[in-house]
């Protein structure tokens, strides 16, 4: 079982940056696949980033790659993304989740956890 908890949401100027964070609970944290994943008003939930289990190989979505930067601390059960360059396109919802899968895991059904979310709005 994985618990995971959300934070670092807000509201940031375009152009501005953001360190979304994702703490997680449970023994085999460091098994997972860990992903992001977001949700803009109207729209249909969808990926943003992963990292594997070790922290060594991340995949982004082709709208945040160069802008985003994923990672995560074993040691703290945590995982980060970092937004910088924000546009107002990337509003929405973001939710951290876990996949016992391994590779490019894009699919929601894939992730057998997720968390509550965290609010990021961006004003031009």
């Amino acid at each position: 079982q994985v618990q995971l908890v959300e934070s670092g949401g807000g509201l940031v100027q375009a152009g501005g940056s953001l360190r979304l964070s994702c703490a997680a609970s449970g023994r085999t944290f460091s098994s997972y696949t860990m992903g992001w994943f977001r949700q803009a008003p109207g729209k249909e939930r969808e990926f943003v980033a992963l990292v594997d289990w070790s922290g060594g190989s991340t995949y982004y979505a082709a709208s945040v790659k160069g802008r985003f930067t994923i990672s995560r601390d074993i040691a703290k059960n945590t995982v980060y993304l970092q937004m910088n360059s924000l546009k107002s396109e990337d509003a929405a919802v973001y939710y951290c989740a876990a996949s016992r899968q391994i590779g490019h895991v894009i699919a929601e059904y894939t992730y057998a956890y997720w968390g509550q979310g965290t609010q990021v709005a961006v004003s031009s």
